[in-house]
């Protein structure tokens, strides 16, 4: 079942993998990108804005770039990127996405920041 699990698991990591790359390319070349909604209706930046451009510039390794794009996204990386890893490990072994108490309180955390992100970045036109 495990080898399965971890089929499985790359299969959708590169199907989704190969359609972030197509969209960053496409993005890159033509300029024309998803416009986000919240953003469109409020005029306001939601925590999220500035992902395209994040995800383009770390496709080109311009890593000064994408920390301009979305700060707190660029530094909360490495941390998200903990709870996917540790996720997908579990999944592999045990078939199940469970989180472990360390991994819900960086989601926690997580979404904390970027909501005070959110609000500063919108008070302070950044």
């Amino acid at each position: 079942m495990k080898k399965k699990r971890m089929l499985r698991l790359i299969t959708y990591v590169l199907l989704i993998a190969m359609a972030g790359f197509v969209y960053g390319m496409f993005v890159r070349y033509t300029g024309l990108a998803i416009p986000c909604p919240f953003r469109q209706l409020t005029g306001l930046k939601c925590p999220g804005c500035g992902v395209t451009g994040m995800c383009v510039a770390l496709m080109q390794l311009d890593f000064k770039a994408a920390f301009l794009c979305n700060p707190m996204l660029f530094l909360l990386l490495a941390p998200l990127g903990a709870v996917l890893a540790a996720s997908a490990a579990s999944y592999v072994n045990h078939g199940a996405w469970k989180l472990k108490r360390w991994q819900n309180t960086i989601l926690y955390v997580s979404i904390a920041l970027l909501v005070v992100f959110c609000a500063v970045r919108n008070i302070l036109c950044i």
